[in-house]
């Protein structure tokens, strides 16, 4: 029998197997020298701010938001985003991002980045910034770093290194 629904849920420690298993399907072994993995090692992830899709008992996604900073502003990077292959373009991607961009807002944080697809990630609030307003750690496509403001004036003086924060 095959379930067309799923659940989105805050994630549990005892999901990490199965996460860890879908962003090696989904990104290979290149994922720890991008960018964003640079920032999220030897960073937890806010467990308050990561959601799974699940569809049964059988995780389909996932979305992990990490604190880092932007110059001197606190911040979240968000990702990875993933999804199992047969269920994308079934919409637990976008309840992912839905859930977690509604609690950092519900948690009163002000911006989060991401390296990713504009045409994507664009609906939900996240917009490029202008080329080198922000550095990461590794090279990155100028035009996939996006910013969402969470908050009005969130965007004001953005700008500086893109670090970690604990």
């Amino acid at each position: 029998m095959k379930i067309d629904s799923f659940t989105v849920l805050a994630e549990q420690a005892a999901d990490d197997p199965a996460i860890e298993a879908l962003h090696e399907t989904a990104f290979g072994p290149g994922r720890f020298a991008r960018a964003a993995s640079i920032l999220r090692e030897g960073v937890p992830h806010d467990p308050e701010l990561s959601f799974v899709a699940k569809s049964g008992l059988d995780l389909v996604g996932s979305v992990r938001l990490t604190p880092i900073r932007i110059g001197a502003k606190p911040a979240l990077l968000l990702g990875p985003l993933a999804v199992v292959n047969s269920w994308k373009g079934r919409g637990a991607g976008k309840s992912l991002m839905r859930t977690a961009l509604a609690a950092a807002t519900e948690a009163g944080h002000q911006l989060v980045l991401l390296v990713g697809d504009e045409p994507y990630y664009g609906p939900f609030g996240f917009q490029r910034v202008a080329p080198y307003q922000v550095t990461l750690p590794a090279p990155a496509d100028p035009a996939r770093i996006l910013v969402c403001p969470l908050v009005q004036g969130a965007m004001e003086g953005l700008g500086g290194v893109v670090t970690r924060r604990a």
